[in-house]
């Protein structure tokens, strides 16, 4: 199957997805992106806006995983301690572009991820765990997700760090890139909820091909 893993980060999503596939990743951050490259080789990666690259690609791909942006969207800048930290912003419109272009455009099956907000979405989503997913197809109620944040997300930086580290099964010690590391293990899916979606995806893409040859 040929996938599309947009806004890839280190691919905690795709990090049980095996190597049968036919995986293309896109990233921004360079370094990030070796990062990737250097844990998924067998994975093509593209340095680039994953948002334009959907827009221009979208039809080569069968299953469509997209992750943008999260932070204007996310409730963190409502709570009480950050308050007077965060700057107000306008929530990043990129995440309802893409729900609403791939439920109208893409044939195979998508799905977009992404925080609760500090709003009540402007798409009705599935909730799951500390996410929002939208998809065109049925999730499980359980995607076994792992993280519920207790014992690991809070407390002192450094240890927080190297427990995402570790839950997620990433080193990230020799990314030069811009963006705060805790940042980047905080972003990371859990990579038992990545292969659930992925399984039930296939088992529907699967079903669809096998009725479709049936008919001739």
């Amino acid at each position: 199957m040929k996938i599309l893993n947009l806004y890839a980060c280190l691919g905690g999503n795709r990090y049980k997805w095996g190597d049968e596939h036919e995986i293309t990743a896109v990233e921004l951050d360079a370094d990030i992106a070796r990062l990737y490259k250097e844990r998924f080789p067998n994975d093509t990666v593209i340095v680039g806006d994953a948002h334009q690259y959907l827009l221009d690609h979208y039809k080569e791909f069968d299953f469509i995983w997209s992750s943008p942006p999260c932070p204007t969207h996310s409730k963190v800048r409502f709570t009480q301690k950050n308050q007077d930290f965060y700057e107000p912003q306008y929530p990043n419109m990129m995440l309802y572009q893409e729900i609403i272009f791939l439920e109208h455009h893409f044939e195979g099956k998508y799905l977009v991820e992404n925080v609760i907000p500090y709003y009540e979405p402007l798409i009705p989503a599935k909730k799951r765990g500390r996410h929002l997913y939208w998809a065109n197809f049925i999730l499980p109620t359980d995607i076994q997700e792992r993280l519920n944040g207790k014992g690991i997300i809070g407390g002192q930086v450094n240890d927080e760090f190297k427990k995402l580290c570790e839950f997620h099964e990433i080193d990230i010690s020799t990314y030069k890139g811009e963006q705060s590391k805790i940042k980047i293990a905080r972003n990371l899916v859990d990579y038992t909820a990545g292969k659930t979606i992925l399984d039930t995806a296939m088992g529907i893409i699967t079903r669809r091909n096998m009725e479709q040859t049936s008919l001739f």
